[in-house]
């Protein structure tokens, strides 16, 4: 890992927090992400199950971890299960962890390792009742492959009949989507690292320079920091393509007179920071493409002051759609006939503004969490308005990162430049 060791009171208290909603005599077993082929012997470049890490820090491939606290012996009630260290496997692949270091990073005094784990893990399921299985169940879940947790739950399940299945990530959704202080802490380094990294930008972005200039400089900004690299494909888009959401070729030369819209972020210890911001290619923004990006920041400070505890997230995407129909009417993008004829279920705004305007941040950058249930204080949400006009070819985002707390909400990036006057002055005094 490239980042400094994170406290490992961290993971002590998330362990504490999952066995707290645990049934008596139950056991919960966690298990690493597959490593994934990708062409020939190659292999795609290996990321910890988020579980498995929220809970133990560890990064390492083929590591389990099993909660056990009614187990007889009080040893066996957290136990890492780990890789053996083998030597000609270290000269190919590099270091593999010891007992002492894992124990360092998770705080997890009981280390096994996995070649063993069987003898002993069929003993303790017999002593128990009920057995917690993992599985993504984060609602942007998209992809339909059998992965190593689904197969084990099926394993398991033949194995062990007639116990109780219970389902872990019911329980992670909820406990994971509020973070604890020293989590908030990890975030804020993240955001750190991504708030110097777009100053540098700053007076780097100039008419002719390529979309994936600014990524190599993002990437180089990252990782001087110790930074893991981007939390996320880096979005540089200039001109039109900012309409695209989802845009990452980032193959194409931003021009005079164009906006270009980056959304990247750093991640730090896993944890994930998500920003985006808007700036004149030029170097300053003409009077339209200002009038536009004042009003995406009117947007982006209403739902800011109305992202509080108690409110759900599709109460407030409501009622930020409400001001977004107000403002637009008065960017000249929609007429009073187009908000007097909108389809409730695609509301006018919608044709400017077509995407949600905030999510879960943490370990993921879409990270677990509910859309109907009331916030809460600890949670950490993106505010990302946006206005893309197909007409005039242009797309402006801004976003920033908000801790929700008992009185409202902290926005974590509050030293990140954001007003347009701010660009412009930091962009005069770009590199030739």
């Amino acid at each position: 890992m490239k980042y400094l060791p994170l406290n490992p009171e961290l993971f002590i208290q998330n362990r504490n927090r999952f066995i707290s909603r645990m049934q008596p005599n139950s056991i919960a077993i966690f298990n690493s992400n597959d490593e994934l082929p990708s062409n020939g012997d190659a292999l795609h470049r290996f990321k910890q199950n988020s579980d498995l890490f929220w809970l133990t820090g560890i990064e390492q491939e083929e590591s389990m971890l099993v909660l056990f606290p009614g187990n007889p012996d009080p040893k066996y009630r957290e136990v890492l299960v780990l890789v053996r260290p083998n030597a000609l496997k270290e000269k190919w692949d590099g270091h593999r962890l010891r007992r002492e270091e894992a124990t360092a990073i998770s705080g997890i005094a009981t280390i096994i390792w996995l070649d063993s784990i069987e003898s002993v893990l069929q003993g303790w399921i017999h002593t128990a009742d009920t057995i917690y299985l993992n599985t993504n169940e984060n609602d942007r879940k998209a992809s339909a492959v059998p992965v190593k947790d689904y197969r084990y739950a099926q394993e398991m399940r033949q194995r062990f009949p007639l116990h109780q299945y219970q389902r872990s990530a019911k329980i992670l959704k909820t406990l994971r989507a509020v973070k604890t202080p020293l989590e908030v802490e990890v975030i804020q380094k993240a955001i750190d690292i991504t708030e110097n990294t777009f100053r540098r930008l700053l007076h780097f972005i100039k008419p002719g320079v390529m979309e994936y200039e600014i990524e190599a400089e993002i990437v180089h900004s990252f990782l001087c920091q110790r930074a893991t690299g981007e939390a996320y494909h880096s979005i540089i888009a200039s001109g039109d393509r900012a309409r695209v959401l989802h845009y990452i070729e980032n193959n194409k030369p931003c021009k005079e007179g164009e906006l270009v819209l980056m959304d990247f972020g750093a991640e730090y210890g896993r944890y994930c920071a998500d920003l985006t911001r808007t700036v004149p290619v030029s170097g300053k923004f003409t009077r339209r493409q200002k009038t536009l990006y004042n009003g995406c920041l009117h947007l982006h400070r209403f739902a800011a002051s109305i992202l509080k505890p108690g409110i759900s997230i599709i109460d407030y995407t409501e009622k930020v759609g409400d001001e977004a129909t107000v403002v637009f009417q008065k960017l000249g993008l929609l007429k009073k006939t187009d908000i007097k004829n909108e389809d409730p279920a695609n509301r006018a705004y919608r044709k400017y503004l077509y995407h949600g305007i905030s999510h879960h941040l943490g370990i993921d950058v879409h990270d677990l969490g509910t859309r109907t249930e009331p916030i809460k204080p600890g949670m950490v949400f993106t505010i990302e308005p946006g206005i893309y006009v197909e007409e005039e070819q242009v797309g402006i985002r801004i976003e920033n990162n908000f801790l929700i707390t008992r009185n409202g909400n902290k926005d974590l990036m509050k030293n990140i430049p954001i007003e347009a006057d701010d660009i412009e002055s930091i962009m005069k005094n770009r590199i030739a």
